[in-house]
């Protein structure tokens, strides 16, 4: 540094500290949008490269989109379908390779070509297709673009009644896209129920691999059971200080649900849900909506649950208690009614009814809104803690914040000699601490003076703390 020059501690600081935030770690991440109860995940597949928007699904483990040319069943989507004709780097997989056999557990089917054919059933409907290789690009956190070979469904025969076919599988199973890319761990938050049409330009992440850890205060952790899904033990729910235990006998069997962020609903089995739901009618003040043929079973009121007339939900998994605020568990499920339901439901009432006593409850998408959540495929843990979404107001202002600071500090950050060190910064700060103590015969007299390091710390808040709650959120 030259000599002669003195530069405020503050300056010094804050360019440390933005050091700090800029040299992450490179995280390979894709981005979510929600869309109709769905999360779509954004990669790019082929050569040229080619967008496509997939279900973020950790209840299946396979990747496909539907392609050219695609039968008359195939609904009509929304984003283009892919075509492997324009596509350098697509080849069909053969039927006698390892990956066709990892697909299919109980043998595998040929097409006339020799082809590795798939079908990937789901209760909406059926995908068939052919497996093949293909270059697949996702971004990360440091704006650089990861690329990667996977093997992924071609989709010809589809009868799913969706705008947005495509999947990405994340379970653990070999063919899914965790698997694929070699990462034993991932994480993401994902957006409140409604968000698409109250805060329409927000996005949020999906990280994989090292530095997508969920660690720090808060976090709270529960096992699953082997297999290639996240089955996790569901204890019992709370409703306010009241425990509704997940079966009457008191007998719980591991592994009872399914972590599933490719479905909206957290379902539950008939007896479990009717003693839930009688006891969140006891705290809700307001009298259910009945007889109206538009809402079958649901529980329902024609009043908005919010934090103040609605009870708050303690989900005991294994090991860990997860709380859910009304506006995770009560949603509007039609925007044109004034009508707001609970949003669990019982199992009969859901596809799960027909796939036996494996399947006895989802945690779905609605609920794991408003929390980062990690998944280590190593230790077999889920990981949870709670990171609210700010909403497009407190984003904009927040980025003002950080600009105004930015401008003010620019030219003296700038000239600020870059091989500073930790120790070096620490020592100016204390330093100038002792130059700004009050005169001794004055320190009885007057209330402590807040140091200058302090009112520092307290001015890089604004540029600071928003690094710290959006996490990988953002």
């Amino acid at each position: 540094m030259a000599s002669g020059v003195i530069f405020h501690p503050c300056f010094l600081l804050s360019y440390y500290l933005i050091g700090l935030l800029v040299t992450a770690h490179n995280v390979p991440q894709a981005q979510l949008t929600p869309h109709k109860g769905q999360h779509l995940m954004k990669v790019s597949i082929g050569t040229p490269p080619v967008d496509i928007y997939g279900t973020a699904d950790t209840g299946s483990n396979l990747v496909w989109t539907p392609c050219v040319p695609c039968n008359d069943n195939c609904f009509k989507q929304i984003h283009p379908l892919f075509d492997p004709k324009k596509s350098s780097t697509y080849s069909e997989i053969s039927c006698h390779s390892e990956k066709c056999h990892q697909i299919w557990d109980n043998g595998h089917y040929c097409s006339p070509q020799n082809s590795c054919n798939y079908a990937s059933g789901y209760s909406s409907g059926l995908s068939q297709g052919v497996l093949a290789n293909e270059k697949a690009t996702i971004t990360s956190t440091s704006g650089q673009v990861v690329s990667l070979d996977i093997a992924f469904g071609c989709g010809h025969n589809n009868t799913l009644r969706s705008d947005v076919q495509a999947t990405i599988g994340l379970g653990s199973g070999p063919l899914s896209f965790v698997s694929q890319i070699g990462s034993k761990r991932f994480s993401y938050c994902l957006l409140p129920y409604g968000t698409e049409y109250t805060d329409p330009i927000i996005t949020s992440k999906i990280s994989f691999g090292n530095g997508s850890e969920v660690v720090g205060d808060g976090v709270v952790s529960t096992p699953f059971v082997a297999g290639d899904q996240y089955f996790v033990t569901l204890e019992g729910i709370s409703v306010g200080d009241t425990c509704v235990s997940f079966n009457s006998s008191g007998k719980v069997s591991k592994g009872n649900m399914c972590i599933d962020s490719g479905s909206p609903i957290l379902a539950l089995p008939p007896d479990f849900y009717n003693r839930l739901e009688v006891e969140v009618k006891k705290q809700v003040s307001i009298d259910p909506i009945k007889d109206d043929p538009n809402l079958g079973t649901r529980l329902c009121y024609r009043t908005k649950i919010t934090n103040e007339n609605g009870p708050v939900l303690t989900v005991h998994f294994e090991g860990a208690d997860v709380e859910l605020k009304p506006i995770q568990t009560f949603n509007q499920p039609l925007k044109e009614y004034e009508y707001y339901c609970f949003g669990i439901t019982n199992t009969a009432n859901t596809e799960l009814a027909y796939m036996g006593d494996h399947y006895q409850g989802i945690y779905g998408n609605y609920v794991q809104a408003n929390f980062l959540i990690g998944f280590d495929l190593e230790t077999r843990m889920i990981h949870f803690t709670f990171k609210p979404f700010p909403s497009t107001r407190k984003r904009e202002r927040e980025s003002q914040r950080k600009k105004e600071l930015s401008h003010e500090n620019r030219e003296i950050v700038q000239n600020f000699d870059r091989t500073t060190r930790k120790a070096d910064l620490a020592e100016i700060v204390q330093s100038f601490d002792r130059q700004d103590r009050p005169p001794r015969s004055l320190r009885s007299r007057e209330a402590p003076r807040q140091s200058r390091s302090a009112r520092c710390f307290a001015r890089l808040q604004p540029l600071i703390e928003p690094r710290k709650c959006l996490c990988f959120c953002i």
